[in-house]
């Protein structure tokens, strides 16, 4: 839905895209957190290029990533259903507290050079079960922070760009502190980056959320949250749609380091830029989607991004240039992160408020919980047939999965219309069309 401003006119521009930024809370969060996520990259190219030091093989890369995401496939109901129980405030809080530990740790241990592959391992299985929590209960917080829910559509895709944001600079600034310091150091800027995501979350001011008591038992609870997306035709073509692409499409990150040495021929520079690049292109997508007024539209978003998505890991799996590599990456990256942005802002939309946490855990199980499954399948792949034939086939699914989609998009409109209209959101965009006809 378009913002109007003072003279009337829907926002545009500038004014447009950042249109949420005017609620305080959500003000506070987006700073806080543009700060830590920056840190949160430094880390996660430094623990896959301390793995791959240590060992130089690519399937433990594949068990990294899986280490750090199967909590999530694995807790993901379990913490939507506690979610929608317990004080989402405090429950961030405490999740954000609990990753500054845990990068502390990784820290200690690099830095006192006694630091093994084990331990990465089991710190980044620590991370994940810190993640189960955090994803869904961040995500619906947002709410809370946005007062006005027309604005809902574009926080959602300020927090994408601001993921991206912090992708970009993340990883070539944990280039350059690889090569000079080493990798302890990208751990403890991590470490101390949790302290302003802390502090904002301190300041907010929140609104006391009603909170029913819940007399079901929890599996009981758990199972009517997949009941009620099984129901949805919308959110459970969306959720299956990024279960593909998590699974066969974003494990390509796993294989960069790879990519970046046996292919490019170059080192933890090489690795950055390549990271750093699909974050430049899934900023550009993010910031796309945030100058959009309205979610009409965005299935059509969907199918194209997921395509999108997909012919560019198959293009740039036959890169063997990093000048060519690198804009092909650019395109995969603005695909997945439009496809991710988009889907979640639709779900984001038409959820029952009651259901918003159990909703959000199995958002979370499709994009995290279904890549450490792939990234373990590409590393033992990538040992067999290469690490480019991997992402090539992983690419391939994504455009099969995009075609299947798009033949469901027409049942999907059937199913997503009558909210819309009991939202009021068709008859809001149409107002503003007759507002910018007249101006």
């Amino acid at each position: 839905m378009a913002q109007e401003s003072s003279a009337g006119r829907p926002a545009t521009g500038l004014r447009s895209v950042g249109r949420a930024l005017r609620h305080r809370n959500y003000r506070l969060f987006f700073t806080g957190q543009s700060i830590s996520l920056i840190g949160t990259w430094l880390t996660k190219v430094a623990t896959s290029w301390l793995v791959y030091r240590l060992t130089g093989s690519a399937w433990l890369l594949g068990v990294l990533a899986f280490a750090g995401q199967i909590p999530t496939f694995l807790l993901a109901p379990l913490a939507g259903v506690l979610v929608d129980r317990w004080d989402r405030y405090r429950v961030l809080v405490a999740t954000q507290a609990l990753a500054m530990i845990q990068s502390a740790l990784l820290a200690g241990l690099a830095l006192g050079g006694v630091i093994q592959v084990w331990e990465v391992l089991a710190l980044n299985v620590l991370q994940g079960f810190i993640d189960a929590f955090d994803m869904p209960v961040r995500q619906s917080m947002v709410v809370q922070m946005v007062d006005d829910r027309a604005d809902l559509p574009n926080a959602i895709a300020l927090n994408s760009s601001m993921v991206n944001g912090a992708r970009l600079l993340g990883p070539a600034i944990a280039g350059v502190l690889i090569a000079a310091v080493g990798e302890g150091w990208c751990f403890l800027i991590d470490a101390v980056s949790y302290a302003a995501v802390i502090l904002s979350l301190l300041l907010m001011h929140l609104a006391a959320q009603p909170r029913t008591p819940k007399a079901a038992h929890m599996l009981r609870e758990m199972v009517e949250g997949f009941r009620y997306v099984n129901g949805s035709v919308p959110i459970r073509a969306l959720l299956l749609l990024l279960a593909v692409s998590g699974f066969a499409g974003r494990p390509f990150a796993v294989l960069l380091p790879v990519i970046a040495r046996e292919v490019m021929h170059g080192g933890a520079g090489t690795l950055g830029a390549l990271q750093a690049t699909a974050g430049v292109g899934a900023l550009a997508g993010a910031l796309y989607l945030a100058s959009r007024s309205s979610v009409l539209g965005l299935g059509r978003v969907v199918v194209a991004s997921a395509a999108v998505f997909g012919l560019g890991l198959v293009a740039f799996s036959r890169a063997h240039l990093l000048g060519l590599a690198i804009p092909l990456l650019f395109v995969a990256g603005s695909g997945m992160m439009l496809q991710t942005a988009a889907s979640n802002t639709i779900i984001q939309t038409i959820v029952d408020e009651d259901k918003r946490g159990r909703v959000m855990s199995l958002l979370a199980m499709s994009l995290f919980g279904t890549v450490p499954l792939g990234s373990l399948i590409a590393g033992a792949l990538a040992t067999r047939i290469g690490a480019e034939n991997t992402i090539l086939v992983g690419g391939a699914i994504c455009i099969v999965a995009a075609g299947l989609f798009l033949r469901a998009l027409p049942e999907v409109r059937r199913a997503v219309r009558p909210i819309y209209e009991r939202m009021g959101i068709l008859q809001k965009t149409a107002e503003a069309a007759d507002v910018l006809s007249n101006n």
